[in-house]
């Protein structure tokens, strides 16, 4: 059994991480975030039901944030570090540089939206999952996780359509 929940460990870490990294914005929180998940998710073994792994950490993750901020309740800042590793421009052609610019932008833009439709944005576009999986993970219904998706996709398309006018 170990050696199955170290695998596990292995094999979502990274996408946990950077879930909960870009909630938190903040690279130790999601570190610390990324822990308690995985303790929860041990602990809670027994409650899992054989559905998709992926899905159940995320729903895991997703409940181990929301209890991080409703007892923090502060604003949480951006790890400046989590971007400038990744905006290096050195020795890279233009179309790397210009594609980690658009990447930059979006993901700025969703962190602008309303914490649901943030999470939908996120799940969906950035993770990968179904709308099935990813209203599952939000513990909302698919009708109204479809709605905060579109929503938020319109919100960062009009944005961007604005800044390209303006």
């Amino acid at each position: 059994m170990k050696n199955h929940i170290d695998s596990i460990y292995q094999t979502y870490f990274l996408d946990i991480y950077r879930f909960l990294l870009s909630l938190s914005l903040n690279h130790h929180t999601a570190e610390d975030l990324v822990q308690e998940t995985f303790l929860r998710a041990h602990i809670y073994l027994e409650s899992y039901r054989g559905e998709n792994v992926k899905t159940w950490l995320f729903t895991i993750a997703h409940h181990v944030f929301i209890d991080y901020y409703r007892k923090h309740k502060k604003m949480m800042i951006k790890d400046n570090a989590f971007f400038s590793s990744y905006l290096d421009n050195t020795n890279q052609t233009e179309g790397e540089v210009l594609l980690k610019e658009e990447v930059l932008e979006i993901s700025n833009l969703v962190d602008k939206l309303p914490e649901k439709q943030r999470y939908a944005v996120l799940l969906h576009d950035f993770h990968g999952f179904t709308q099935i999986e990813a209203s599952k993970v939000m513990g909302i219904k698919q009708s109204y996780f479809k709605v905060l998706l579109f929503r938020g996709r319109q919100f960062i398309r009009n944005r961007r359509e604005n800044q390209n006018d303006g």
